[in-house]
Parts: C-alpha cells; sequence; structure tokens
C-alpha cells in the first residue's frame, strides 16, 4: 500500500484531516497503528471504550436455560451422597457407644455401692429384658437403693439431681405407708 493510500485510509478510520493523518503517519514510518496511537495520544480521536461480547439476545440478561443449569449444578453440590449420609450416621454412632462406655451407671445403698456397670449395658438390658429390669430399678428405691452417673459430661438437666428426687418421692411413700 503506498503513502497516500495509508493517509487515506487513517482518514477514513479515524475521521481526522487529510493534514493530521499525513503528519501523524510521516511520524511515525507511515505505520497505521502507531499513527491511530499517536492521535489518541494527542487528544485529536477518542480512546475506544471497553468492549465486550455476550451471547445473550439483548447483552445484559444471562438466559434461563444458563441460570437453571448454574442452580441445579449449586443443588447438586450441596446433596450429599448416600455414602456419606451413612458415615455421618456412624460417626453419630460411634460417639454415642463411647460416651455409654465413658459414663457408668452406680447402684449404692447406705452409701456403699453395689454395682457400676456402664450406660451402654444398662441401655441393652433395658432394651431385651425390659420387663425384669424395670421393675428391679423400682424395688431398688422402695429398698433405700439410690442411682447415680458417673463420667457424664454436666448438662442443662442434671440427671443425678433426678435420681435423688426420685429416690426421696419413695422415701416419703414409705413413711407415709408406715
Amino acid at each position: 500500500m503506498d503513502n497516500f493510500k495509508k493517509v487515506e485510509k487513517l482518514r477514513e478510520k479515524t475521521g481526522v484531516s487529510y493534514e493530521d493523518a499525513k503528519i501523524a503517519l510521516e511520524a511515525n514510518n507511515y505505520d497505521l497503528l502507531d499513527a491511530i496511537i499517536d492521535l489518541e495520544r494527542q487528544g485529536k480521536i477518542a480512546s475506544p471504550k471497553q468492549e465486550s461480547y455476550t451471547t445473550s439476545p439483548d447483552g445484559n440478561e444471562t438466559s434461563k436455560e444458563f441460570e437453571q443449569a448454574q442452580t441445579s449444578y449449586e443443588n447438586a453440590c450441596k446433596e450429599t451422597s448416600l455414602g456419606e449420609a451413612f458415615n455421618k450416621f456412624f460417626k453419630w454412632c460411634g460417639r454415642i457407644i463411647k460416651k455409654g462406655c465413658d459414663t457408668s451407671f452406680t447402684v449404692s445403698r447406705h452409701e456403699r455401692e453395689i454395682i457400676s456397670v456402664p450406660v451402654i449395658v444398662l441401655v441393652l438390658l433395658l432394651l431385651f429384658a425390659f420387663w425384669i429390669v424395670l421393675p428391679l430399678l423400682v424395688v431398688g428405691l422402695f429398698c433405700n437403693c439410690k442411682y447415680h452417673f458417673k463420667g457424664f459430661e454436666s448438662t442443662s438437666i442434671d440427671i443425678n439431681e433426678l435420681c435423688d428426687k426420685a429416690s426421696d418421692v419413695c422415701e416419703n411413700i414409705k413413711k407415709d405407708i408406715k
């Protein structure tokens, strides 16, 4: 392309006069890109504004399908798999069994400990021998037996205090009967 055609092309693309286009090209060894940059620095043409490209019809909204796909992906990420659910359940069971083994149920009479068993054993006995264990516990209350739990973390309800109240109620009932 000869120099005259370059001047014509620069004037056509930038909207400057022939004289300004010729001066800019001569100053930049007839390099069109450098001439355009030079004209921008001089303020004779406006620099291009930032542009973006989108595939949406109006340019601002994302498509409904994309939003639905994104929502379903986020929901799928939040869901736990069956394996993870079993894993959480077994960890919970393990913590309960550990607490059941660390905590013991003691039966004492006249300030002397008669028996001490892990709570897990008491729960299993109550599950499988309910009709024997529960009446024994009630009869024990009337025979001056006191029940306590040792080794448990404190909770909002003091279980040992409730056991003491049950013993006191049994003592009151025995006094009323006499």
